[in-house]
């Protein structure tokens, strides 16, 4: 009589049941005494370490390689240490049922009694089945309720901090010491090239052989992760800042093209010349002519990538030609925003003061409210709308500042001089001045040439 093919299934989630004598080793020896003191032959083991049962199958992956092997009928049994161990999930464990059955696969747990043959077998293997479903959402629930405590007090929650940070005495980030300079270093590097690829390469080469080293994907993930602005879940100085939330908004709004692998310099304006066709970035490439001499004349142009995928027929313009409208057209372009934005501004000055009249209407509302004469519902909308208007009214001629002020300085940045210094920088700098100067830079749809260009203030 030919041996029931046995697998061995064990799974735990977390370190305190590991310490309750449940560990993937314990349930492993058990188990296999088990199989063995019974005559089975063991074809497999499988397990899922620190994976609670309550998480999808898919998650599982050693559940799922175990399924593989059920379908492809290598397995007759398989055996569990308890039910809770198999699964905590109604849903997923009718669903397994259907599959282990249409192979004629059956499982077992060694610690407890269950039959599924029959139908009061089954009745309890579902009663259990909720109650652990039911325990592990009031167990998630608690563990809900602490991280949320944890987060109101501005608590590291759990796990290694992100790199430049580390943990106290009260649970509270601060930044590390060891690499506190090295995430300076990052985000310095940065704002002179504006460029992520530039960054990894100057970070990786300088503290190459360094112990605190960070890697490719760490450094990455300091320039994508709000944490290093000082905002965590949501919360506003969580832990210290290495930037302001402003610096790291304009790194997330400054994303490099896609690199060239054979490119050895980079595009001066890479993700900021917009496609008049669909509005995707264009890409940088560079075109090779060879001349009545025999050499080859190189020069970068940019054209929309979806040119090839989507069959429009999209602009095509030359690096060089960009370089010169921009170097022609910045000074103007400076002057006429402040223009405009100081004659909105005095346009608003100069209009009645509608904010007064809205609060003295809010007043009204209210005293009619009090007084019981309009019903809550409309009280509700009507004090929304006016509240609307008042913001609006407020907001107007603050924004306008904000905006004119950041002109200003943008302005006293270009000096008489600054052409001149520009044409003196090397192809790094030049992209990181423009990259820090202009947001984005506009086609024309018929002419397919720049009709002009924005500014990030």
């Amino acid at each position: 009589m030919p041996k029931i093919r046995c697998a061995i299934y064990d799974r735990v989630s977390t370190e305190l049941q590991a310490k309750e004598g449940l560990s993937l080793d314990a349930q492993k020896e058990a188990l296999t005494n088990y199989a063995v003191s019974h005559g089975y032959e063991i074809v497999d083991y499988y397990a899922d370490e620190g994976l609670t049962a309550r998480k999808k199958m898919q998650n599982r992956k050693d559940l799922m390689r175990l399924l593989r092997d059920v379908e492809a009928g290598k397995v007759d049994l398989i055996l569990v240490t308890k039910l809770d161990r198999w699964f905590r999930n109604i849903k997923d464990y009718h669903n397994t049922q259907a599959i282990l059955e249409a192979h004629n696969c059956n499982w077992k747990t060694i610690f407890e009694e269950y039959d599924t043959s029959t139908a009061n077998g089954r009745f309890a293997i579902n009663i259990m089945l909720s109650v652990n479903e039911n325990e592990c959402d009031r167990t998630s629930d608690r563990i809900n309720s602490i991280f949320q405590y944890k987060k109101g007090r501005k608590e590291h929650l759990n796990g290694r901090p992100a790199y430049g940070y580390a943990a106290d005495k009260d649970k509270k980030l601060i930044k590390d010491p060891a690499t506190e300079h090295i995430v300076n270093d990052i985000f310095e590097q940065y704002f002179t090239t504006y460029s992520k690829k530039a960054t990894v390469h100057y970070i990786l080469s300088k503290y190459a052989g360094s112990p605190v080293c960070p890697t490719m994907y760490q450094v990455n993930r300091i320039l994508k992760c709000e944490t290093y602005a000082g905002r965590m879940h949501g919360i506003e100085d969580y832990c210290p800042a290495y930037i302001t939330m402003d610096q790291y908004r304009k790194i997330q709004s400054v994303s490099d093209a896609k690199i060239i692998p054979h490119q050895t310099e980079p595009f001066l304006f890479s993700s900021m010349v917009k496609c008049p066709v669909c509005g995707k970035n264009m890409n940088g490439f560079v075109k090779r002519q060879r001349l009545k001499s025999g050499e080859v004349s190189e020069y970068k142009r940019y054209r929309c990538g979806a040119k090839f995928t989507e069959y429009h027929n999209g602009a095509c313009l030359s690096e060089s030609v960009i370089e010169e409208y921009l170097l022609t057209h910045v000074d103007e372009k400076i002057n006429t925003d402040i223009l405009d934005l100081s004659r909105k501004k005095k346009q608003l000055m100069e209009k009645p003061d509608m904010s007064a009249g809205i609060r003295a209407e809010m007043d009204r509302l209210n005293i009619m409210y009090q007084k019981g004469r309009i019903k809550e519902s409309y009280y509700d909308e009507q004090y929304a709308r006016l509240a609307e208007k008042l913001e609006s009214c407020d907001s107007s001629v603050e924004q306008i500042s904000a905006s004119l002020e950041a002109y200003k300085a943008l302005s006293r940045n270009f000096s008489k001089e600054w052409q001149q210094m520009y044409k003196n920088l090397d192809i790094q700098h030049k992209k990181a001045f423009w990259k820090e100067t202009i947001k984005e830079i506009e086609v024309n749809p018929q002419t397919h040439r720049i009709c002009g260009f924005s500014f990030r203030v």
